[in-house]
């Protein structure tokens, strides 16, 4: 069993930056793969970013590329999601997520992971 918890979340102004942590706790947590989703109102949860269990390689939706970073320390078992520049557009939900035989092709499926945390609201207002 593996636990996620989410925190960092808040409200920003546009252009304003957050920084979100995952904690993970259960099943060892350096034989997966990390990633954040995030969900708006009235929309279907969305990929954001993913990082490899090495930590070597991270992918980005392209709507936040260039703007969002995700890392990974796995003496504390966190993966973290840097968010700079923010939108408005980027107001959602924000969850974290585990999953233990991701493939490349399927890192935006959300099925494709297996334990959820329980999400983390941002709102960025204009």
């Amino acid at each position: 069993q593996v636990q996620l918890v989410e925190s960092g979340g808040g409200s920003v102004q546009a252009g304003g930056s957050l920084r979100l942590s995952c904690a993970a706790s259960g099943r060892t947590f350096n034989s997966g793969a990390m990633g954040w989703f995030r969900q708006a109102p009235g929309e279907e949860r969305k990929f954001v970013a993913v990082i490899r269990r090495s930590g070597d390689y991270a992918y980005y939706a392209d709507s936040v590329k260039g703007r969002f970073t995700i890392s990974r320390d796995g003496a504390k078992n966190t993966v973290y999601l840097q968010m700079n520049s923010l939108k408005p557009e980027d107001t959602a939900v924000y969850y974290c997520a585990a999953g233990f035989s991701v493939i490349l092709s399927s890192i935006r499926i959300p099925s494709q992971y297996d334990h959820w945390g329980q999400g983390t609201q941002v709102t960025v207002s204009s």
